[in-house]
């Protein structure tokens, strides 16, 4: 083992330092939990806290409220259908059924699960590759994040349902709504009609907070929905999965901390998207994809494993070379600068002991995260009896503040309620949600990316001119076929079944 390591762990096993793993731990759940702030809010309120803590204690608080958050967003995204993090929106898409079976117990366990073992692997990743493999971010541009992110965009195929049309045309409605506000290359106002408040565009979290949270309620009301579960509940140890499922959930989770651990060493890709990725690859290699959205375990181990991943793997270009790959990382740098470092190559030389003080305490943080949770799997599962004329109510109030926090303005409020008629009339059509938000988180990055990549030459030729751009073009061609080909032999397998069955 690295000796660095053994001697920041050692370090790390301090009692004021576990005082301020749990501390971050704690405070990253809870905040995951309330929908609108996210690890970012939570880390910059408190980061003039970092001026009063030694160095060390500041940054192992700041990264315990991180990945705390990462798990904590998912509680609510299985329970309720309600996301506590952008990164859990597609946690959601099987988590929630889960719930509705009676099952809720078993996938915020398998979140639990995968959530660990994927901080786990990304920390041990970080001590071993952390000071060689950073400089990979460096030799991404705008023409490779393009190749990238229309790599990204082949999940769409996957979140479409029955109509591939539809799905594609709910993902470029996304994109658009993105597009709304201020261009990012030129400063100029676009499709904001007159509208001083639309200047600023559609923020995130009242556009989930409406399409998942109110839309639930309205949802539940116009079902005359009692509890989301009435049936019984055994003990949290009961709830975790064993035997087959439990295997499928640990194969799934191993899976989707690779990828998320790749992708998160590249600034810009969120835990989001690498958890949608996840997710898609968990539906093309399944034996059985028509049944992903129904409350397969693979379908939440995937992409909560992924998304903590790429929430560990940031932490590799942001030591080695100063990159902050998210906005909370972003958040961490200050903590860094704040208290006179400066991260870089020569961190590790100059700062050792510190830097493997704070990778120890991931070790401790994951493990102190899995023994705080699991237990609390069973306490979180009976949320899903309460009778919803008391829950609904609460809900709809946690929505409310959720969407008026991030930026303290009364029209996010609005855009929160208008994406909840919107979200609750796509449920009644049985179209899906999936699309439109993957389309609203990519389409500003692949705007941004073309614009840039064809800035550099003045050609689009420069896509496949260059070796990795026409690597994950092609890829995204080849995925796109076989994913259609799927689809395909999936729908000839259902008629078939259903002639075969109107025959008998």
């Amino acid at each position: 083992m690295n000796v660095g390591l053994i001697d920041g762990l050692a370090n790390a096993l301090t009692l004021a330092n576990l005082g301020f793993a749990l501390i971050g731990c704690l405070l990253g759940t809870l905040v995951g939990i309330l929908p609108g702030l996210g690890p970012a809010s939570a880390m910059a309120i408190l980061l003039p806290v970092a001026l009063y803590l030694p160095p060390e204690g500041a940054i192992i608080i700041m990264a315990g409220i991180y990945y705390g958050a990462m798990y904590g967003g998912s509680t609510t995204a299985i329970l309720m259908n309600i996301p506590g993090e952008v990164a859990s929106v597609v946690t959601a898409v099987d988590g929630f059924p889960m719930t509705r079976a009676g099952r809720g117990g078993q996938a915020l366990a398998i979140a639990a699960i995968g959530s660990y073992m994927a901080g786990m692997l990304g920390t041990i990743a970080i001590a071993l590759i952390g000071p060689f493999v950073a400089d990979l971010a460096l030799r991404f541009g705008p023409p490779e994040y393009f190749g990238l992110i229309l790599f990204s965009m082949t999940a769409l195929v996957s979140f479409a349902g029955s109509s591939f049309v539809g799905g594609l045309a709910l993902g470029i409605f996304g994109m658009w709504l993105a597009s709304v506000g201020t261009d990012p290359l030129t400063g100029t106002q676009r499709l904001n009609f007159g509208s001083m408040e639309m200047m600023k565009g559609f923020d995130i979290v009242p556009v989930l907070i409406g399409l998942f949270g109110i839309a639930e309620v309205l949802t539940s009301l116009q079902q005359n929905i009692d509890r989301i579960y009435s049936g019984k509940l055994g003990s949290w140890l009961s709830m975790i999965p064993r035997g087959a499922e439990l295997t499928r959930g640990l194969m799934a989770s191993a899976r989707g901390s690779a990828i998320g651990f790749v992708l998160g060493l590249l600034p810009g890709m969120l835990p989001a998207l690498t958890a949608y990725l996840a997710y898609d690859v968990e539906k093309n290699i399944s034996k059985t994809p028509e049944k992903f959205g129904s409350g397969m375990i693979e379908g939440v181990a995937a992409p909560e494993a992924a998304n903590n991943a790429t929430a560990m793997a940031g932490f590799i270009p942001l030591l080695s070379l100063g990159i902050p790959t998210s906005p909370a990382l972003a958040i961490m740098l200050g903590t860094l600068m704040i208290n006179g470092l400066t991260p870089g190559p020569m961190l590790f030389q100059q700062q050792g002991l510190l830097v493997w003080t704070v990778i120890g305490s991931m070790l401790i943080a994951n493990t102190v995260l899995l023994v705080l949770n699991l237990p609390l799997v069973g306490v979180w599962a009976r949320i899903s009896r309460v009778p919803y004329h008391v829950l609904g109510p609460i809900v709809l109030a946690v929505c409310v503040v959720g969407a008026y926090a991030p930026r303290n303005t009364l029209f996010d409020v609005w855009v929160a309620i208008l994406f909840g008629i919107v979200g609750y009339v796509m449920r009644r059509l049985a179209l899906p949600l999936a699309p439109l938000v993957l389309g609203f988180l990519l389409g500003p990055m692949f705007e941004q990316a073309l614009r840039q990549s064809i800035a550099l030459t003045g050609s689009p030729m420069i896509f496949v001119t260059r070796p990795i751009p026409l690597a994950l073009i092609v890829a995204a061609v080849l995925v796109l076929g076989f994913t259609m080909a799927l689809r395909r032999r999936s729908r000839m397998a259902s008629d078939l079944m259903k002639d075969s069955a109107s025959e008998v």
